[in-house]
């Protein structure tokens, strides 16, 4: 039991690969040890996220020491404990939410331009990661738990009516998408937005990209989820089959900004590219576990103007103007709620693809509503 509390921090870890076969174990751990600018969280709701499968089942590598492992990292619960030096205005009883990241340095060029996620010393992972502003080589824990400890600074405050266990889900795959839609002008230079994959990250990409004003294409391997796409806001749906080159013929520079949430290691890139005008930028969310990605022409690059990069995760100003914009907008986080004691069997359900479009724990026992 952590020091200074009545409460025992406790969660569903992982012991190896197996683990995401249904093999979680609940055990009690010791968090972090409390810093003046610290929370302690009672956790309500966490999403269950691809990276929370890829962790624990080693395919971004192997663990080694790092096991036991407690992950989630789509956490909301309620603020139990508070320091001295808190941020974000939060005090007790606030209802908060913490994404993939949970420490940075916060003194270098790019934290103090509210790019803490590309910290130069490197960011911290709400689990697998060890902190070192405070309590240094201390590991981190997620949120397939019943308490969270960590930075005040990445908990961000749930508006008022926006339903937190809808929040939950967005404060990683929500925030990965945003990022890049916003930072590559969605809505307003990029007026018409492409999303690849229909999925836990393409269904926030659609909603989010719609509320930011753009025209939405949908690029999906097949039909099967067009009417979900235009229920949630597409308008536009390319299938592309077996062959994208010939799928995508009469549909050249048709867009400004493509953002893929797919893991494909195959995608033909150059038939991709020819979707985007001149200034175009095709943009990866989705990480494949070969950790390659397909043969792009410099041709096509050359020739089209086009631009291919990536995004990580949200910055924390970046998901609290998420989380207004989604409750301005109303938009709403397609979930299935799970009750956190069923994780064993939500977790391979996730994997095998049952998800429309995001899994939420429900933690009951304290207080979370299925």
């Amino acid at each position: 039991m952590s020091a200074s509390t009545d409460y025992k921090f406790q969660g569903w870890a992982g012991y190896g690969p197996e683990s995401v076969e249904g093999n979680l174990k609940f055990i009690e751990y010791e968090p972090k040890q409390f810093a003046e600018d610290d929370v302690d969280l009672k956790i309500l709701y966490c999403g269950i996220c691809a990276s929370d499968i890829s962790t624990l089942s080693e395919g971004w590598g192997e663990l080694k020491d790092m096991w036991p492992q407690v992950v989630g990292h789509e956490i909301v619960g309620e603020v139990v404990r508070v320091g001295s030096s808190t941020k974000n205005g939060i005090k007790m009883g606030d209802i908060v939410g913490v994404g993939a990241q949970c420490d940075s340095c916060l003194k270098c060029h790019y934290c103090n331009k509210d790019m803490e996620n590309y910290c130069s010393t490197g960011m911290v992972g709400t689990y697998n990661g060890k902190f070192y502003r405070s309590s240094e080589g201390s590991k981190s824990y997620g949120g397939y738990a019943n308490y969270w400890r960590g930075p005040s600074h990445f908990a961000i405050p749930i508006p008022a009516g926006l339903d937190p266990a809808e929040a939950a889900p967005l404060l990683c795959g929500g925030g990965t998408v945003y990022s890049p839609l916003v930072q590559f002008g969605a809505g307003k230079e990029a007026k018409n937005v492409g999303i690849i994959g229909l999925g836990g990250l393409g269904h926030f990409g659609v909603t989010l990209a719609t509320a930011l004003g753009a025209d939405v294409t949908v690029i999906s391997h097949s039909a099967r989820k067009q009417k979900d796409a235009e229920e949630l806001g597409a308008k536009h749906f390319l299938i592309t089959g077996d062959d994208e080159a010939k799928a995508f013929k009469g549909h050249e520079r048709s867009l400004d900004l493509i953002i893929c949430t797919s893991n494909a290691p195959d995608m033909n890139m150059t038939a991709y590219l020819s979707l985007l005008r001149p200034g175009g930028n095709f943009i990866l969310v989705g990480v494949p576990e070969t950790g390659k990605l397909s043969d792009i022409s410099p041709m096509a690059l050359i020739f089209g103007n086009v631009h291919v990069g990536g995004s990580l995760i949200a910055s924390p100003q970046t998901l609290k103007d998420m989380l207004a914009l989604v409750a301005e907008k109303k938009v709403k986080s397609w979930i299935q709620r799970w009750s956190m004691n069923k994780i064993n069997e939500a977790v391979p359900s996730m994997i095998a693809g049952n998800a429309r479009y995001r899994y939420v724990l429900v933690n009951e026992e304290n207080g979370g509503k299925l």
